[in-house]
Formats: C-alpha cells, structure tokens, sequence
C-alpha cells in the first residue's frame, strides 16, 4: 500500500480514530524542524502555528498594498484638483509634467497629441508622430507595461533613452484617439509585465478628460471674419 492510499482511506474513513483512540496517544511522528519525534496533537499544533504565520503574513502584505493604493488615490486626487484649476493647455502641460515626476517619483515622461485642435500647440507634445504610433495608441485598450517600446517612442526621451529599462504606455482617448502618455524609469521593476494598471488607467481618464477641455472641433473654431458674418446672418 503507498502512502497516498492511506492518507485518502484516513480521509474517507474520519471515524478511524474514534475507533482507534490510543493510536492517537502513541503514534510518534518526525518533527519537521529537528531530528526528535513527537506525538500527533504536537504536530497538528507546529502545522496550526505554521499556517497562522502564512496567513499573519498574507495579511500584512493586504495591509501593505491597502496603504500604497490609499496614497496613490490621494496622488490622483490631488492631481485632479490641480488640473480642473487651470485655464489654458499651456499650464496643463506644464503641471501635468512636473506633478508625474516630483508627485508621483516618474522620472521619465513623455506626451504626443495629433488630431488636437487649440489656440497654442507650440510645444513639444505637438510633434509630429507616425502612423505607426496613432495605430499603437487606438489598440491599446488598457496601459501596457514592460521593458520594450517602438524606437521613435524611445526617441522622445532623447540622450536619456538609452538609460531608460522599463516603460509604460497610456492611450490617452476622448473619446477618438488624441495622444500617448508614456512613462519611463531606469529601474527595470518600476514598470513590469505583470503589475496591475487600474490606477494607471484611471489617470489616463483623467488626463484624457482635462484635455478635452482645450480640444476645440475645427467646425466650432471660425476666424473673426467668419464670426462677423456668421453675426450678420
């Protein structure tokens, strides 16, 4: 008999050791720490302990990510504030950047718009992108995170480029395509496979959404003389 048919008999048969009572009294067992030999009640009590420090230390790490995501919220929050008080893309732009890399540690950030219609588009964001990147943006349907992005991506970053090992990229949409965020660090674990991208979505929405505000159709934007004639019809 192998020793998985005894322990599936034991498991079929719960009433064996009411018939057998002593054995539970004599039966020695090898302790799983030393070379000595210890009773069952003994063992059942190292096993209780052992599975109470797995699930003490489950606990702590639950405790762990509750706190990191409760500051994270706040970061967002406290960007969402930030955002709603401005008046003009060139402030959003520029508070946008410097809130990703001092607020939220992003040492790395990088942001393209196309089919952007405002007043002031002289800024780097406005560059001209390929194709090739407005395709990657519209099939991103969540963030992406890891070590691998296009090399005109990379270029963004100029001579930090080739410091730079882990990335991530936001489709920034409202609700068509506009732009890509993407963030990027020298530490190959900031931004890996793997890790959950809920929060890194939820900012996408909200960048998404305060450029909307300075995103004007082109139908809605008439010169002046337009604007006169259209008064005057």
């Amino acid at each position: 008999m192998k020793a998985k048919d005894v322990a599936k008999y034991l498991q079929d048969h719960p009433q064996f050791f009411n018939k057998h009572t002593e054995l539970l009294t004599e039966l020695l067992i090898p302790h799983p720490h030393d070379d000595r030999v210890i009773s069952i009640n003994e063992r059942q009590i190292i096993s209780l302990r052992n599975k109470n420090q797995i699930l003490q230390k489950k606990l702590l790490e639950l405790i762990s990510f509750g706190e990191e995501n409760d500051v994270i919220s706040g970061k967002i929050d406290r960007l969402c504030i930030a955002l709603l008080s401005i008046s003009s893309i060139d402030e959003l732009l520029h508070e946008l950047k410097s809130r990703l890399q001092v607020d939220f540690n992003i040492p790395h950030v990088a942001l393209r718009l196309w089919d952007f219609s405002c007043d002031d588009t002289a800024h780097t964001e406005f560059t001209t992108t390929s194709k090739d990147i407005h395709t990657i943006a519209k099939k991103l349907i969540q963030p992406y995170c890891g070590d691998h992005v296009a090399n005109e991506i990379k270029n963004w970053f100029g001579e930090d480029a080739e410091l730079l090992n882990s990335f991530s990229m936001i489709p920034l949409n409202t609700p068509q395509s506009i732009g890509l965020l993407v963030l990027a660090s020298p530490d190959h674990e900031r931004f890996y496979a793997d890790m959950g991208t809920l929060h890194l979505k939820r900012l996408g929405d909200l960048i998404s959404a305060a450029l909307a505000r300075y995103n004007q159709p082109s139908t809605l934007k008439l010169s002046k003389k337009e604007q006169s004639n259209e008064r005057q019809t």
